[in-house]
């Protein structure tokens, strides 16, 4: 899918200058990373779908280097447990007291990786920090810094020995994104710049920790129309009322739909959302919350053809009063 940006539309200048440093590694990945972005700054998280060796890791590195944000890589495994990521309280001797030893978990840019390898429980440790934005140990709750992002990954070729994410887990995922193979350019491009080392390790920090919180504050007053919010409404209940359709878009998938649209909005250096700002993130937020019946499946529909009809159907508000198809 292109990127949607009007001839009006540039890039918010901090903004910029962070897409432009992911690009010297993430060739040709542009919405890859734009997306990524706007769930950062609307406080979101990302599950990333797709084989090994696209360059998911170095994604999130680059990032993270970009903002200047700690970055933590956890490899999830069958016998990973919930205290190896959150952390645990050890007794200290010469204090004589106990004190807390963080997990990896406690950073600000988070790769969980292949996070269907370990067990559920330790995916519900994952995902309960990533909704209430602390961890509880002991009866002692800490609480994760600012910002915290994960963005956790999946293999869509190996089932085996796997624990696919609840459909309640991955309603808390703002996005699901695919990296996808890159052209035959954009490879040629890689290996010349990968030759001699790999330019990850020189990418500096091009955006203070102060800029990036007034960032995420602006989003938050980035104006949204009723006719935009009621759009996304329309959008959601559509999928509640499809006759593929087991599970619909829940509640807080029209929120997270409506706060991605403030941050790209943001992203686009503009004060307002439009429609087409809708239309754009719609399958990439409203897709992976959507359950289909199994006799749907069976001929072959999937969730995003869901989405992709539904914003066929359901009318484009131009202002107050009008609409269009």
């Amino acid at each position: 899918m292109s990127v949607n940006k009007t001839r009006f539309d540039s890039y918010h200048p901090l903004l910029d200058g962070v897409i432009k440093n992911v690009e010297k590694v993430m060739i040709g990945k542009t919405q890859v990373t734009e997306l990524s972005l706007v769930a950062l700054l609307a406080g979101g998280h990302v599950l990333l779908e797709d084989v090994p060796g696209v360059g998911k890791t170095m994604m999130v590195r680059s990032l993270a280097r970009s903002l200047g944000l700690e970055f933590n890589r956890i490899q999830f495994t069958p016998d990973l447990l919930p205290s190896d990521i959150t952390g645990v309280s050890i007794y200290n001797q010469k204090e004589m007291a106990f004190e807390f030893r963080r997990g990896p978990l406690l950073g600000n840019v988070i790769l969980a990786d292949e996070i269907n390898r370990t067990s559920p429980k330790t995916q519900s440790a994952l995902l309960e920090s990533m909704e209430e934005k602390s961890v509880t140990v002991d009866g002692q709750t800490h609480l994760l810094p600012e910002p915290f992002f994960v963005m956790a990954t999946q293999n869509p070729i190996e089932y085996e020995g796997t624990f696919p994410l609840p459909e309640a887990q991955l309603d808390r995922f703002m996005m699901k994104l695919n990296m996808g193979y890159p052209s035959v350019e954009d490879e040629m491009k890689i290996l010349n710049v990968t030759e001699k080392g790999h330019p990850v390790e020189t990418l500096e920090c091009v955006i203070s920790a102060g800029e990036l919180t007034r960032l995420k504050e602006q989003v938050r007053d980035v104006y949204v129309d009723d006719t935009v919010k009621r759009y996304i409404v329309d959008l959601s209940n559509r999928t509640r009322n499809h006759r593929s359709v087991y599970l619909g878009v829940s509640p807080r998938g029209s929120l997270s739909l409506m706060k991605a649209a403030q941050s790209y909005a943001l992203l686009m250096n503009r004060e307002y959302c439009v429609p087409d700002d809708i239309k754009y993130l719609a399958p990439f937020v409203l897709t992976h919350r959507i359950l289909l019946k199994p006799e749907a499946r069976f001929e072959g529909q999937t969730a995003n053809d869901i989405i992709l009809e539904m914003l066929a159907r359901v009318p484009v508000p131009l202002h107050k009063g009008q609409s269009a198809r």
